[in-house]
């Protein structure tokens, strides 16, 4: 039985770290509608279905989104059919604080709050920490931890021609208040939150749109991977399709291919007391839509739903167990000008 609650603990620290390693699709960057075209240049036949979409920015002026994850693993461990359910909700806010000389902008994201519902093999855990007192099941380990995340916040700078981070602050900050809220964590958490992870798993917030114009039918890609250390590598592949307007906003369709390498290292890197020694876990069906708000300047929401499955072979102590997973997990974003979280009709 501890055996399987390892595995257990593991495939739950795999998946939550999904949400932040391709799934969170909202930004900004500089708009300029004050240029013209040359009047004696001719414009391209298809300049009237072609258009630039382009993210806004204003110094000081906050924008907020809720990013809600629902998660469903079914897997075979031992020959024991074990289920696993979560749901976990985020409230972020966005503040573009400087633009830079060169262009580039910098923001401050911050984790505004946090609400967990969780089932680990039979095993309920619960916070929401937009409640009063932050509400959840009392002694859990992973409750501190979900609480600890509340307040946390990172300084980015995005570069506008590209849309690629170049640079994240508030690594260090960060993972102290994850590891004050539990130390025997510290460990995995330096090798899983390096400051390239950090950069990775933000930089898909500002890969929605393309550098340069669309038109309906238009294509293109983004691949984005994310070294998680001991737990392993995940790269994402996106492929965007510009659909056109709708009701004002401009459509985008998106097919994602998930796959997954196992790490090259050692048993108990990290902490971790297993090995993943092989894996191959794949995604299937995997697509969503966007729908982005070109007089606002930024995404105005977004669904994305990935079928994973697969199997790995995980050592422990010189035993080898065979993992058979299939999940499914879908994905909701939204933005606002008002935060969420102040908002919600539970709060005064």
């Amino acid at each position: 039985m501890l055996h399987g609650r390892r595995l257990m603990a593991f495939l739950f620290l795999a998946v939550l770290a999904l949400p932040w390693a391709g799934l969170d699709l909202f930004g900004q960057a500089k708009d300029d509608k004050s240029k013209k075209e040359e009047p004696k240049k001719e414009a391209p036949k298809d300049s009237a279905k072609s258009s630039k979409l382009e993210w806004k920015f204003e110094v000081g002026k906050p924008f907020y989104q809720t990013m809600t994850t629902k998660t469903e693993q079914n897997m075979k461990v031992m020959n024991n059919d074990v289920k696993q359910t979560q749901t976990q909700t985020f409230y972020f806010s966005w503040t573009p604080q400087e633009k830079l000389p060169d262009g580039k902008w910098k923001l401050e994201q911050k984790i505004l709050g946090v609400k967990m519902d969780i089932d680990i093999g039979g095993a309920p855990i619960k916070y929401d920490s937009t409640t009063p007192a932050g509400t959840g099941t009392a002694s859990s380990p992973l409750s501190e931890f979900f609480k600890a995340l509340v307040g946390s916040s990172f300084t980015v700078t995005i570069d506008p021609k590209t849309y690629k981070v170049t640079e994240i602050k508030g690594r260090d900050e960060f993972v102290k208040k994850l590891t004050d809220a539990n130390k025997q964590m510290k460990p995995l958490l330096d090798k899983i939150l390096s400051e390239d992870a950090l950069r990775e798993m933000a930089e898909p917030t500002f890969a929605v749109i393309p550098a340069d114009t669309v038109e309906e039918g238009k294509k293109w890609t983004k691949k984005t991977p994310l070294d998680m250390g001991p737990i392993g590598k995940y790269e994402n592949e996106y492929t965007y399709t510009y659909k056109g307007r709708e009701k004002d906003l401009d459509k985008i369709e998106v097919a994602t291919k998930l796959s997954y390498s196992p790490p090259a290292q050692a048993e108990g890197i990290g902490g971790l007391p297993f090995r993943i020694k092989n894996a191959k876990l794949e995604s299937k069906d995997s697509k969503g839509t966007i729908l982005f708000n070109r007089d606002k300047g930024r995404v105005e929401k977004s669904d994305m739903s990935v079928n994973l499955g697969g199997s790995l072979d995980i050592e422990i102590g010189g035993q080898q167990t065979k993992v058979d997973l299939e999940q499914k997990q879908t994905t909701e974003i939204s933005t606002s000008d008002t935060n969420p979280v102040e908002t919600k009709p539970s709060s005064k």
